[in-house]
C-alpha cells in the first residue's frame, strides 16, 4: 500500500492564542511521533497546495466565502464565534488545509496513492454551509467529497466521522445532496448540541454515552455503520479522523485507546477494498492530548498501510 501524508508548514501559521487547544503543536506532535515510530520511512510526505477559491463553493455559500475573505484580518484576531478566530495567516492556512484534501482525492484517483492522511489544520467538520464554528473555517472533507463526485464522476461516496463531537457542518452541507452517505459517532449530549440520532440514510448519527469505552464503541459502529456501508457500496471513503475520544483527552469523557482507532481503521479499509478499490482519504479533525494524538495517528496510518 502506498499511503501519503499530505501537509504544509503554513498550516502552523494559524494561531488562535497561547492557550487555545487547537494549536500548532498538534501537527508537530504527530510529525514527532511519525519519526519515533519509523513511519516517516514508510509513508510518502507530500506538500499540499492551496485550494483555489472556486472550489469552496462546492460546500459553502458565496456570501459566507465573501465574509471570510472580507474579514481576514491584517493584524490581531477576528472572531467567528467564542471558540473560533482568524489571525492574519488563518485564511492561507485554511486554504492549504482544504487544498490538501482535494490533492489527496486527485492523487488517490490517479493511482499514485492508495490512501492519504491529510495532516492539516484548521479542521473542518463543524463548518456549515454558511457558518464557521467549533475551530473550523472551511469544511475540508465536504469540499473534497463533493469534488470527487463532480470532477471524478463518482456516484457514491461515504464520509465516516469518528470525532467525539458531531460533524454538524458536514451533515448540514451534504444532507440534501445525492450520492453521499454520512456516518457520525459522537458523545451525547455534547457540543455542538444540534445533533439528532438517525439510522436512516443518508445520515447515520450514532450517539455515545459519556461512559463509552472501546467495546461499546465497536459494538455501536458494527451495528449502525457497517450494514449501511455494505448496502451503500461506496466508491470512495472519506474519514473525518478526530482522536479526541481518547481516554487521555480532556475534551471529552469517552474513553477510547489507540487499539480502538486501529480497529475502526482496519474495518473501514476492508470495506474500501471490497467496494472502493481501497480508496480512502482521511482528514484530521480533533485530538488535543498531544501524546495521544501522535500515537493515534500512527495507529491510524498503520491501519491504512496494512502493517
Amino acid at each position: 500500500m502506498t499511503v501519503g501524508v499530505i501537509s504544509h508548514y503554513r498550516c502552523n501559521d494559524h494561531n488562535m492564542g497561547d492557550y487555545h487547544p487547537e494549536s500548532p503543536a498538534r501537527l508537530d506532535a504527530v510529525q514527532d511521533q511519525l519519526i519515533r515510530s519509523g513511519l516517516d520511512y514508510v509513508i510518502r510526505q507530500i506538500d499540499a497546495t492551496p485550494l483555489d477559491r472556486q472550489y469552496l463553493s462546492l460546500a459553502h455559500d458565496d456570501d459566507y466565502i465573501d465574509y471570510i475573505y472580507n474579514n481576514a484580518p491584517t493584524e490581531g484576531l477576528f472572531r467567528l464565534d467564542d471558540d473560533t478566530a482568524m489571525n492574519p495567516n488563518t485564511l492561507t492556512a485554511a486554504l492549504y488545509s482544504a487544498g490538501a484534501a482535494k490533492d489527496a482525492v486527485d492523487r488517490v484517483m490517479s493511482g499514485e496513492l492508495d490512501a492519504a492522511y491529510c495532516l492539516t489544520r484548521p479542521p473542518g467538520h463543524h463548518a456549515e454551509r454558511n457558518k464557521g464554528m467549533g475551530f473550523c473555517i472551511f469544511n475540508n472533507i465536504a469540499i473534497a467529497s463533493e469534488y470527487a463526485k463532480k470532477y471524478h464522476n463518482l456516484q457514491r461516496v461515504a464520509i465516516l466521522d469518528f470525532d467525539v463531537h458531531h460533524g454538524n457542518g458536514t451533515e448540514n452541507i451534504i444532507k440534501d445532496k445525492t450520492g453521499t452517505l454520512f456516518c457520525s459517532s459522537y458523545q451525547y449530549p455534547f457540543y455542538p448540541f444540534e445533533m439528532q440520532a438517525s439510522d436512516r440514510p443518508p445520515i447515520i448519527n450514532t450517539p455515545l454515552d459519556a461512559a463509552t469505552k472501546g467495546p461499546e464503541f465497536r459494538k455501536a459502529i458494527s451495528e449502525k455503520w457497517f450494514p449501511q456501508l455494505h448496502q451503500f457500496k461506496p466508491e470512495f471513503i472519506f474519514i473525518s479522523a478526530g482522536f479526541d475520544a481518547h481516554i487521555e483527552d480532556e475534551m471529552s469523557q469517552v474513553s477510547l485507546t489507540e487499539a480502538d482507532y486501529r480497529w475502526i481503521t482496519d474495518e473501514i479499509k476492508l470495506i474500501a477494498e471490497q467496494y472502493a478499490q481501497g480508496r480512502i482519504v482521511s482528514v484530521l479533525e480533533g485530538g488535543y492530548a498531544l501524546g495521544a494524538l501522535g500515537r493515534c495517528s500512527v495507529a491510524h496510518l498503520n491501519g491504512l498501510i496494512g502493517n
